[in-house]
């Protein structure tokens, strides 16, 4: 699938198509059942060339699984994560099962301090869009390569903060409201899966700027953010190309600048 946003911007990496489907993909990349992998790194994969592929019980980690569509998976979080996200759960962690579990999790303990307190964790879990998707695999790809008949989902580039100033600006271009990019707290794989599904139920949907989750920072560039777009607006995007601000000196100057970096 060619597009006149990559020709425009020409990101270092491939936008990555986000694909649901009930057809496995030969030799895709998949987390080994039970075994922790991150989501984000996966998709840092496939910006790269690869094709990943998860399903309910190769998901990586709880918060993937969640964060992918496949159901609330918070509910099977050891401790619970509510505390997790917080100020840790030290009375849980010095139970049996804990003792265990804390072992291989020491945040567990004390707690990632994302959010300040349980109260308002447990909060920002229930008003999470959680989803559970019609079909047994979640595909990510490189754009380029989704062929005839496959329809994204969502398309998630990962740019720099001058091609994501050229995203935000196309975004907004022909909408009557200038709101139409948000950048909402959530883990890396909310970001690029979730949050832009429940997007794309709405009229106009947003686009959605993520990465910013501390935790996935170590699996993408130091300079890299993903700007996750709900196919139909990214349909629209794509429209606004000709004739737009990216065909104009102003941003050709931006780009060359990136060319020489």
């Amino acid at each position: 699938m060619e597009s006149k946003i990559v020709k425009a911007i020409q990101p270092k990496y491939s936008p990555v198509a986000v694909i649901l489907t009930n057809e496995k993909p030969d030799s895709a990349m998949q987390f080994k059942e039970g075994r922790w992998g991150c989501v984000a790194a996966m998709l840092t994969a496939a910006s790269k060339g690869k094709t990943a592929v998860f399903d309910r019980k190769t998901f990586g980690c709880i918060g993937g699984g969640v964060g992918l569509g496949f159901g609330n998976q918070y509910v099977n979080f050891p401790g619970g994560i509510e505390y997790f996200l917080s100020t840790g759960n030290p009375e849980f962690c010095n139970s049996e099962i804990g003792k265990n579990i804390v072992r291989n999790m020491p945040a567990l303990e004390h707690g990632e301090r994302y959010i300040k307190n349980p109260e308002l964790a447990k909060k920002f879990v229930d008003n999470l869009p959680m989803t559970d998707v019609p079909t047994e695999y979640v595909v990510f790809k490189p754009l380029a390569e989704v062929a005839e008949g496959e329809t994204p989902k969502v398309v998630v580039f990962m740019v720099n903060a001058d091609q994501l100033s050229a995203l935000v600006v196309l975004a907004n271009y022909a909408r009557e409201t200038n709101i139409n990019v948000i950048a909402p707290f959530g883990a890396g794989c909310h970001s690029i899966c979730i949050i832009p599904y429940k997007e794309e139920e709405a009229a106009n949907p947003r686009a959605v700027i993520g990465m910013t989750d501390i935790s996935a920072r170590k699996v993408v560039d130091k300079d890299i953010l993903s700007f996750a777009v709900p196919y139909k607006m990214y349909l629209e995007m794509e429209s606004n190309v000709e004739g737009s601000f990216l065909e104009e000196h102003e941003w050709i100057r931006i780009r060359e600048r990136n060319k020489q970096g």
